[in-house]
């Protein structure tokens, strides 16, 4: 590993202001399950690192009346045992008990999760965010690709975001609040992730000197349903190869405004709004659900290795609706 300036700021003031405004000069710490494995295979060298663990408004969930704020530095696993959120967000709390292995959901926390780097192994052997030859040629075109993007991989980035525990949350409507240099800002999680063009780019909208402070979630309607499902190769601790998210706005038997929101296979959560809007007005039936799960993946687009996963993703989209208005899955 190499040498590098180590701070640990009490407030978020002092954290912006240690935050250097080039990526790459240094790096927040928080529950550091990723970073420091970066750091160590010598992926990213930050000059400092920023540990914002001493920062305490950055920890803990607070329900109220109409939402419920979820701090940046709260681990995966208090989101999981939280009382408020297994009674109002299932869903979510099914994800995020699904999300790594107990030992990493302890240390693990919501603002790293939603900031982590991809898992594709040429980023992480080193070649990076957009790996390339030296004649220019894509790297994950002609390479091993099997478990890289079917959806938004018409540009050069064919990575699939890493955070399983972001669909769910996007499914709920969810909001992202973000503090730096100037005033905070807050927008919506589906729209913090961003595809990169090229390697001076990040997959998120956030600056170098700028920290996610929480996530905003809208209490549900009485009205709404939820499901969430995932398709792994191996039932104990593994990445998905294909999830869904859905949320539905149900008048009795009938849909009024869906939901769906992919994971796994795509540079971004992947929201398909032609899907969603399919099921408005009808029932949650065998049939209409592949439609929708075929509506879901129009566009798609299979590398040499991984066309399975199209197959996998209509898969999680049919079981997560049928999930969420109660049927089997």
């Amino acid at each position: 590993m190499r040498p590098f300036e180590y701070a640990s700021p009490r407030d978020l003031s002092q954290a912006s202001l240690l935050l250097n405004k080039t990526w790459g000069d240094s790096e927040i710490l928080a529950g550091g399950t990723d970073l420091l494995a970066l750091m160590k295979d010598d992926v990213v060298r930050p000059k400092r690192l920023v540990n914002i663990k001493e920062i305490k408004e950055l920890r803990g969930i607070n329900a109220g009346p109409s939402e419920i704020r979820i701090g940046a530095l709260t681990t995966l696993a208090e989101i999981a045992d939280n009382a408020a959120i297994m009674q109002n967000y299932s869903a979510l709390a099914e994800s995020v008990n699904e999300a790594a292995s107990p030992q990493i959901r302890n240390l693990a926390t919501l603002g790293g999760n939603l900031c982590q780097r991809p898992r594709c192994w040429y980023f992480r052997g080193g070649f990076g965010l957009i790996p390339k030859y030296e004649d220019g040629a894509d790297m994950v075109e002609d390479g091993d690709n099997r478990y890289h993007a079917v959806l938004g991989n018409d540009g050069p980035a064919k990575f699939v975001s890493p955070s399983t525990i972001a669909p769910a949350l996007i499914a709920y409507g969810a909001q992202v609040r973000i503090s730096g240099p100037g005033s905070p800002r807050q927008i919506p999680l589906e729209k913090f992730f961003v595809i990169p063009k090229n390697e001076s780019e990040r997959e998120h909208d956030l600056r170098p000197n700028e920290i996610v402070t929480e996530v905003i979630l809208p209490k549900p309607a009485s009205t709404m349903r939820f499901g969430y499902y995932e398709v792994r190769q191996k039932k104990a601790f593994d990445w998905p190869l294909a999830l869904a998210a859905v949320a539905l706005d149900m008048d009795g038997n009938t849909v009024k405004s869906a939901r769906i929101v992919m994971g796994a296979v795509a540079p971004v959560p992947w929201v398909p709004a032609d899907a969603a809007n399919f099921l408005a007005g009808k029932e949650i039936k065998e049939d209409t659900v592949w439609v929708a799960a075929q509506k879901s993946i129009e566009g798609s687009k299979a590398l040499k290795h991984n066309s399975h996963k199209i197959w996998l993703a209509e898969v999680a989209v049919k079981r997560a609706l049928l999930k969420a208005a109660g049927g089997t899955a």
